[in-house]
């Protein structure tokens, strides 16, 4: 290993996410809580040790306090709403139960709750949970504004609204921080409900503010300028897009359902993908953009990425373990079990913490100094006995 290839720098946004999106897939893949634990780790691991100092990479934290609130409330919603329940099952509880109409028989309001009940809702939480801190953590880890660079000319305008969708939260993040620690220096001491106010004002003018330096910045720098393009070209976009499209939708369709043939699925997925690229390739020639300083993809790219997609295919694929084992049964109640190839599948994504090279430092400017005083403040100032 060369000594340039650990040199701080930021890794290629598309490698965190598809690091993220393989995780994500393989925790939707199971029920087991002992595996979703262990993505849990892995995705605390990653981000703690290669995320930077940036206002997007401070926000994996909230997303764990939401996927708490997610498990909660699939918790408390399976507790209210009982239904299903066997003589086998240990009863926790019981709440009042409410009578319900014949058009709305099959769901059953209050009532007893059962152990396994419980257990399962927490399991679907949790599964919900994980699928949610695998998006946190690209967050995190990647870089939106560069991530927006690599989008095909086609796909600016979309990449925008999504880019700027995924900097939502992290940027609220940052504005509700530092609204707080302006808050503690000047000694504000309300609390709960009654601070929302002097919090929510602030960082709604903060995110206009934000906004408008951003509008300026982006209009400065030519953002939104479209080269020529013809009336004919444009309708053969659209036609070669939708063509794609529809194509996709047959092809995925004939490769779910089984009673359809898989060749016929396969073509119709290959024609989509083939007609969507021509209409992505068209019709980005209408956006003539240049490229400062573009994003590498060396191996530590291909090893980040490589590492997620190991994991997304053994749980994926269930061979040399028990597939049973990836979504255990609650009755009877026993322990669930740890399969070992699983497990070290999940272990193999914790390597992109070692295989990605570290963050590069931030830039931070000294303390200001102070601002030198007027002569006549001056000449005031020593009047004072």
């Amino acid at each position: 290993m060369s000594v340039t290839t650990r040199l701080p720098r930021a890794l290629h946004p598309v490698a965190w996410w598809l690091w993220a999106i393989a995780l994500a897939t393989a925790a939707s893949r199971t029920s087991n809580p002992l595996l979703l634990l262990l993505i849990f780790a892995v995705l605390g691991l990653v981000v703690t040790a290669r995320r930077t100092d940036a206002p997007w990479a401070r926000g994996f934290r909230y997303y764990l306090f939401m996927a708490l609130i997610v498990i909660a409330i699939r918790i408390v919603f399976r507790s209210i709403f009982a239904s299903g329940i066997t003589p086998e099952d240990h009863i926790l509880f019981e709440l009042p139960h409410l009578p319900t109409p014949d058009w709305y028989a099959g769901v059953q309001v209050g009532g007893p709750v059962s152990l396994e009940a419980t257990l399962s809702a927490a399991v679907d939480g949790l599964r919900l949970a994980c699928l949610l801190c695998c998006i946190g953590a690209a967050n995190s880890l990647a870089n939106p504004k560069r991530a927006l660079r690599i989008l095909p000319g086609a796909l600016y305008e979309l990449g925008v609204a999504v880019t700027v969708s995924l900097s939502v939260a992290p940027q609220l993040v940052e504005s509700v921080q530092r609204v707080a620690r302006a808050r503690r220096l000047r000694a504000g001491r309300a609390k709960g409900f009654r601070a929302l106010r002097s919090i929510a004002i602030p960082v709604l003018h903060d995110a206009l503010d934000r906004s408008l330096r951003l509008a300026a910045a982006m209009d400065s720098r030519g953002y939104g300028r479209t080269g020529s393009a013809t009336r004919g070209s444009r309708r053969l976009t659209g036609l070669l897009m939708l063509s794609g499209m529809a194509a996709l939708c047959i092809g995925v369709y004939a490769l779910l359902d089984p009673s359809v043939p898989r060749e016929l699925g396969a073509v119709g997925f290959g024609a989509g993908l083939v007609l969507c690229a021509a209409g992505i390739a068209l019709g980005g020639r209408r956006v003539s953009r240049s490229r400062y300083r573009p994003d590498p993809w060396r191996w530590p790219e291909w090893a980040v990425a490589g590492c997620g997609l190991v994991t997304a295919l053994v749980l994926n694929l269930g061979t040399g373990y028990d597939p049973a084992a990836l979504n255990p049964s609650l009755y009877p109640l026993q322990w669930p079990t740890l399969p070992i190839l699983p497990v070290a599948a999940i272990l193999v994504a914790a390597l992109a913490a070692f295989a990605s090279p570290p963050p590069p430092p931030r830039h931070r400017t000294g303390p200001a100094l102070p601002a030198p005083r007027r002569a006549a403040d001056q000449t005031t100032a020593g009047a004072r006995p």
